[in-house]
């Protein structure tokens, strides 16, 4: 396949036009296309470009409403509840940041849920820039239906992803991300646009067999990450992101991927500590030193370290995209 090479601003320009021109607000489309970009440079392209046409369609719709703005309550000082308003996730998660870096430094500890929501996208970037400020922090998020409890076949959780970021002394935080399916979903949806097979391993069919159709994975369930402890983990989750914050369930939300049904309605749950008001000021040099014990190893990295990698290099040379999907979002 052909790619067209991209700047960040072309990327973004590209997909925040196309957004517009489906009934999103200048301000969410501009927030949408940073988040989208962002992803497709650290090369999480389940998550990145591939997903502007469907954010388009379920933006004219309205199965997404892209002119939602979401609206904060302050419960107390130290925990927020804010209304997505069935709009794009990324600007409640915006809202959400800017709420625990203000209020885990006075508070030691806070949090933000999140409902009526959306695709969270890529979860370790909120819990990077909280960790960039100095923060500990967590992302707890539930999506739509695609893993059966260890031993059913009925799909009750999603692929429920967890973020975590920790900072570092002069160096990049840690992140941690990851979904409790084996892998992403997002992966399997990029296979499909690409008219690729996936790994056997990742997805199961609707009747329960194991595929390499990424047609009949989406249509079916994904396998979980470390088989029942994968499943109890998306348990875990899907109380913490849905239960807590009275978001939808999995198994109530209609899917990210398509602009059929109302709003998927899923939810997000956001936690900062403030590491110097726990542990002292010399904790984050703590911090450092377990992260030096593994990167004195010959071959051992953090998590998150290859992202930056892929970072610098888009920012140096733009972004490479299959030129039919740079057509697809153009045309929208």
């Amino acid at each position: 396949m052909t790619g067209t090479t991209l700047t960040i601003a072309e990327a973004e320009h590209l997909v925040a036009s196309a957004l517009e021109r489906c009934d999103t607000s200048p301000a969410n489309a501009a927030i949408v296309a940073r988040a989208l970009v962002a992803a497709e440079a650290d090369g999480l392209k389940g998550h990145g470009l591939s997903r502007a046409p469907s954010y388009a369609a379920q933006a004219r719709i309205g199965k997404v409403d892209g002119h939602a703005e979401p609206d904060l309550e302050r419960v107390t000082r130290a925990l927020a509840r804010i209304d997505a308003r069935h709009g794009f996730a990324y600007p409640a998660i915006d809202m959400a940041a800017a709420f625990l870096a203000e209020a885990a430094p006075a508070m030691g500890i806070a949090s933000a849920a999140i409902r009526r929501s959306h695709h969270c996208g890529v979860a370790g970037h909120p819990v990077e820039r909280l960790a960039e400020a100095g923060l500990v922090a967590m992302l707890f998020a539930n999506t739509p239906a695609a893993m059966a409890p260890w031993g059913g076949r009925i799909a009750v959780f999603g692929t429920n992803p967890i973020a975590f970021a920790c900072p570092l002394p002069d160096q990049p935080p840690i992140v941690v991300d990851l979904s409790l399916s084996k892998v992403a979903r997002g992966n399997i949806l990029a296979a499909r646009q690409k008219g690729e097979a996936i790994p056997e391993g990742w997805a199961l069919d609707a009747r329960g067999d194991p595929t390499t159709d990424p047609e009949a994975a989406l249509a079916g369930t994904m396998l979980p990450l470390a088989d029942a402890k994968g499943t109890a983990l998306a348990l875990m989750v899907e109380l913490l992101a849905a239960g807590l914050t009275g978001a939808n369930y999995a198994a109530d939300a209609t899917s990210f991927l398509d602009d059929r049904g109302g709003p998927p309605g899923t939810g997000q749950l956001l936690i900062a500590f403030d590491p110097r008001l726990m542990g002292g000021p010399a904790t984050i040099a703590h911090f450092g030193r377990l992260a030096a014990r593994i990167t004195g190893q010959r071959g051992a990295r953090l998590p998150g370290a290859r992202r930056l990698g892929l970072r610098e290099a888009a920012l140096r040379e733009g972004l490479t995209i299959q030129s039919a999907l740079v057509a697809e979002i153009a045309n929208l």
